[in-house]
């Protein structure tokens, strides 16, 4: 005879964040859970939401382990675990919260869940570093634009990392600028950055800027017919690249040497299509680079190596 699981029936039996997270990571291995929205595994999954759902730091989790819940709080862990479970929509949106470098962005199902390698590299040796970097002097950049925003997190992070910039930020999604406009208020970078509804370059007329960044739909339309129903919690727009994804990566590479400075350059993140741009673009020089979990996913281009590879 089997049982069934309830919330109901956790949040009576079980006492202490121990209890609950074991609890968790039995009933999402049972339901055989997909993960990739900030964590890749059961227990970091189970963590996020436990620690998130208490309003504790969820990078001190030794410290609560064997904290007692009061009823209340049983309730609202058990029911957040089993949420998780029944709908199958990825963490951040049960929680409206999704951290990028520490930082936390609100979300919801109006944009894909914020996961660009783009944030780690911002924040690394790269800006403003000792050794080599693209751009040694962050405080010099005076224009950024953030292509594709969604969330707006990467114009955020990208505000903090060039102090001095105005930041532009662009979406096709009506629904993801409003998302976007509530992070950038939260932010306090509200004077500096500026939202813009529009199809990548086209409602920014003539404007160049010292940095691009941009993190594009590019799943390709296979990929897309096999996606976990997390993944398909988001919206479609945000993920759809294409038969092969690069749909969107062509038109950005096109079209952006006319809006970069004499020494700018272009950040974008792409997916795993290193092989197919390579062998189409075999005159441009793409600079990959690596993060903690990735490489050849982001490449930098500055305009001169754009423009020299027509």
């Amino acid at each position: 005879m089997t049982t069934k699981h309830t919330a109901a029936a956790a949040a009576a039996e079980l006492k202490t964040i121990r209890d609950f997270l074991r609890y968790g990571v039995s009933r999402f291995n049972e339901a055989d859970l997909d993960y990739g929205h900030g964590t890749t595994t059961a227990f970091d999954e189970a963590v996020f939401l436990v620690l998130e759902t208490l309003h504790l730091p969820v990078d001190q989790l030794d410290p609560y382990l064997d904290a007692r819940l009061t009823a209340a709080e049983r309730e609202a862990v058990a029911g957040i675990l089993h949420a998780r479970i029944d709908t199958r929509k990825p963490a951040p949106y049960l929680l409206n919260k999704a951290y990028i470098q520490g930082i936390p962005f609100y979300v919801d199902e109006r944009v894909i869940v914020p996961r660009s390698y783009i944030g780690e590299l911002l924040f690394s040796d790269l800006f403003g570093g000792d050794d080599f970097t693209l751009v040694e002097d962050p405080t010099s950049v005076e224009r950024v634009l953030d292509l594709c925003t969604g969330s707006g997190c990467l114009a955020i992070l990208a505000a903090r990392i060039f102090p001095e910039a105005q930041v532009d930020a662009v979406d096709l999604s009506p629904d993801a600028l409003e998302v976007a406009k509530r992070n950038v208020a939260d932010s306090g970078f509200e004077d500096r950055i500026t939202l813009h509804h529009g199809d990548l370059f086209a409602p920014l007329k003539t404007r160049k800027y010292d940095v691009i960044i941009t993190n594009p739909p590019y799943v390709d339309a296979e990929s897309m017919d096999l996606l976990p129903l997390e993944f398909r919690a988001e919206p479609e727009m945000a993920l759809a690249g294409g038969a092969d994804g690069l749909d969107i990566v062509r038109r950005i590479l096109k079209e952006a040497p006319k809006h970069l400075t004499p020494e700018g350059g272009l950040l974008c993140e792409f997916g795993t299509g290193r092989e197919i741009l390579e062998a189409e673009y075999p005159h441009l020089d793409f600079l990959w680079l690596q993060t903690a979990n990735s490489f050849g996913e982001v490449f930098w281009l500055t305009r001169e190596q754009l423009k020299a590879g027509k």
